[in-house]
Order: structure tokens, then sequence, then C-alpha cells
């Protein structure tokens, strides 16, 4: 009898500590909010099941945050103990036109990126100005004694012109705006006077564009920002548009080696402007409208689930095609991060062409069961058929 208990003790302590985990699992794992479609209920790939409390509706576009939220809900592991409570927000999900064909990205800063810092021979001995003051590579300098700074030119010239008196240089810095007091020092060498930093003002570059919306010509590409391939640091625009671009020729792919899309600008003419390059993408507004007729419906989060998707991408001229891919994995916590889900290339001839994902492919559009879901974002350096998506709802909520 006493073997019996203890043999039924350890079973229901071990089950109990299985339930406790996977409530902590998907406390953890699942978001405190939710949008759903308007007249549709959540539905989540779980063994989570939801009880919902009606409240006062309010159907509202996914972009707006001015009204409240029209329910809460209570999530239930098997349907019997909570999990947590969450709010839903019944939406009017939009309808987008899906990408995949390349763009060219021509960017112009707000302000100028410290991107190097060397020291200037001078009859004082070799200094770094710009060093000693607390300037660090990163920082945007964004104005110079109350004149706004957007380009190499200007800081060189506000620089000479200082005839070596001390100057304010306003800088942001991880979002944070500091004024630093700089000394420039006339250089032996060059005969003018100098700070020791080397500054960018400008990047151009090749991706593929996610979505754009027919009602308003707006559009998002990319699914992750354009950083300085220097600091690494979000590159931030005062001004910027895109061009139609040509994929000449594809570098495959291998374990431990990025391939890539290599393309060429087929016009300086201008298809249309940017306004934002953030952590989801770069975004702006088309001169012309696209064939309405392929417009879907945008996937909201908990539409995502694991299994067969295609994405759209161009690998070669100007069109795009569609090839097959699996969702692996899916992370639906709202963890600001283009990193929402694990997919693989399982598409024969993608594979062949390109060894998986390769530079250039980011911002190709996720398709699944019907509704655009996401856009490819990354690649497994040592397993090249393998990436991270994005969540379409995140780039179409911060970015248009």
């Amino acid at each position: 009898m006493k073997k019996l208990i203890k043999g039924f003790s350890f079973v229901a302590t071990f089950t109990l500590f299985n339930i406790w985990t996977l409530m902590a699992y998907y406390s953890a794992m699942l978001p405190d909010s939710y949008y759903i479609a308007s007249g549709d209920k959540l539905s989540l790939n779980t063994v989570i099941e939801i009880e919902a409390q009606v409240q006062e509706k309010a159907v509202q576009s996914v972009k707006s945050e001015a009204l409240p939220l029209s329910q809460t809900a209570t999530l239930k592991l098997f349907g019997v103990i909570p999990v947590k409570d969450v709010e839903l927000l019944e939406v009017e999900t939009p309808v987008l036109i899906p990408g995949g064909n390349p763009f060219g990205i021509k960017l112009l800063m707000e302000g100028v990126m410290v991107v190097g810092m060397g020291e200037i021979e001078c009859s004082g001995g070799r200094i770094c100005p710009a060093t000693e003051a607390g300037i660090k590579q990163g920082d945007v300098i964004t104005s110079i004694d109350g004149k706004k700074v957007n380009s190499n030119n200007e800081l060189q010239e506000i620089i000479s012109e200082s005839d070596g008196n001390s100057v304010n240089v306003q800088i942001n810095r991880d979002g944070r705006d500091i004024t630093f007091e700089l000394q420039p020092v006339f250089s032996e060498y060059s005969r003018t006077y100098q700070v020791g930093m080397w500054v960018r003002d400008s990047t151009a570059g090749i991706g593929t564009m996610t979505f754009h919306e027919p009602s308003s010509g707006s559009f998002g590409g990319l699914g992750h920002p354009i950083c300085d391939i220097d600091t690494g640091g979000v590159i931030p625009i005062s001004s910027g548009e895109i061009v139609n671009v040509q994929i000449n020729n594809v570098k495959k792919g291998y374990e431990g080696i990025p391939g890539e899309l290599q393309g060429s600008f087929i016009s300086g003419d201008a298809i249309g402007i940017l306004s934002k390059n953030n952590e989801y993408g770069v975004f702006g507004n088309l001169f012309t409208q696209s064939d309405t007729s392929k417009a879907m419906p945008m996937g909201l989060k908990q539409d995502v689930e694991v299994g067969e998707a295609t994405i759209l991408t161009t690998v070669e001229g100007t069109i795009p095609k569609e090839y097959n891919i699996s969702i692996e994995k899916i992370d639906y916590r709202n963890n600001d991060t283009a990193k929402n889900m694990i997919i693989r290339i399982t598409d024969e001839e993608l594979l062949d062409k390109t060894g998986g994902i390769v530079q250039g492919m980011s911002g190709s559009p996720i398709i699944q069961n019907g509704k655009l879901v996401g856009a490819v974002t990354h690649v497994f350096v040592n397993d090249p058929a393998k990436g991270y998506g994005v969540f379409t709802e995140n780039m179409y909520e911060l970015g248009l």
C-alpha cells in the first residue's frame, strides 16, 4: 500500500509539474494582445482554448491606436486551466498586393554617421580630437553650432571655417541627443583644420518588395532595417527613393558562406519615395499602382501556422516567381523583432539556383492559406536553406 501511495504521489507531482511548466511556457510565449479580423473569433494553433468576455466593440484599422479594445479573453490550457488574460482588438484587416520584385534603394541620411576615427599629425603630435571630445563610432551628427549637417561636405566646410575655435557638436546616440565640445586641430599634412573622424551621409543597395497597399500606394520592403556596414547601426533617413532593378546573377550560398543576388539599377528614374527605415524594413509611397487583381488579405500573427507555405522572390530578371517553403517554428510574442518565424526553403529549383536564402531576398513575401502572412528577413549562415521571417502584421502596423 505504501508503495502504491508513493507511486501515486510521484505521478501526481510529476503531472502537476508538467502542467505548471506548460502554463509558464504558454504564458511567456503567447502575446498579451491580439488583433482579430472584424466578425471573427480568436483561434490559436495550440492546446490553448479561448474564453472571451465581450465588451464594448470598436472597429478600427490595424494602424490606429486611438480607440479602446473591443474584447478581453482568458486563455485556458486544455480549455480548463487559466493561463493568462489577453486583450482582443477587432480590426478591419487590409488587402495588400504582394511584391517579390527587386528594387534599388537610395538613401540620404538624417545627419551624418561617424564610421571611423583617425589621428591627425599636428604641431602637438598625433591626436584625434573627436575621440578626446567623447564622440564614438556609430554616433549620428545632426548639427554643429546650431547648423544642421546632412552631408560630409557640410561638415568639412563648418570645421574648415572654425579657424581652430571649438565647436558644439550635437549627436544622436541610441536615441539620445548629446552635445560635445569639439576642438579642431590644424593638420600639418593637409594644411586644413580637421577633427579626426570619417562620416557617411548616404547609402544604396538592393532589396525585395514585400507589399503595397492599393488604396494608398504605401509600400513596405526588406523586413529588417538598413544598417550601416561599418557600425551596424540603423541608418536614420532624411530622404530616399527606390528604383527598378534587374537581377543579373546569383552568388549561390553554401554552409558558412552567404549567397547574394547581384543586380543593377535599370534606370535612374525613381518609382517611389522612402520615408521610414526601422526595425521592420523600409517604407514609403509608390508613384504608380500595380495590378489589383493580385491583392490578397493580410494574415494576422495567429493565422500563421507550422506547415507548407510559399514565397515570392526574383532570382533572375525582374519578374518574381513563387517557390515552396516550410514554416518550421513560430514565435508569437510581441518582442519587437524581425525574427517571428523560422522557415526552410523546400523548393528544389530555388535550392539549385541559390542554395537557399541569399542576400537581396530580404522582404520576399510569405504566403500561406491565401493570405500574406510575412516576409523573409535573415538567413542561417550555417544552413542557408533556413532563415527567419517577420509577421506582415508587424511590418504593416509599425511601417505604414
